[in-house]
């Protein structure tokens, strides 16, 4: 598979979890949304930091090293990307303890009452 085709492929299901966050009325597809886009992300950085024939840079010195910063910022977006996650659960959690809802509708409706 081709490198650019991931990165077409990043940006396009970043651009569908976004517009699904839009128009979403469940707070679980919201969610779902939010983690969807961590995902593009990191499919995008992935894509952005490799070509073919790059080697790590550990060791002697080699001719073509790859870039170690795409590799760091993968695994700092995971570690956000989980952190979110984590919290939307439970803000996911205490909202429908509070108004019985999963509904973004419904719980406007009752925090307005």
């Amino acid at each position: 598979m081709n490198f650019l085709t991931v990165e077409i492929l990043s940006v396009a299901v970043f651009i569908i979890s976004f517009y699904g966050l839009m128009v979403n009325k469940n707070i679980i597809k919201s969610v779902i949304s939010i983690v969807l886009m961590e995902m593009a992300t990191i499919m995008f950085l992935i894509g952005v930091g490799f070509s073919d024939g790059m080697k790590p840079p550990i060791g002697e010195v080699i001719e073509n090293p790859a870039d170690p910063l795409p590799q760091a910022l993968v695994i700092t977006t995971i570690v956000i990307g989980l952190a979110i996650t984590a919290v939307n659960i439970i803000f996911f959690n205490s909202i429908c303890r509070q108004y019985g809802a999963a509904d973004w509708d419904t719980v406007k409706k009752k925090n307005l009452e």
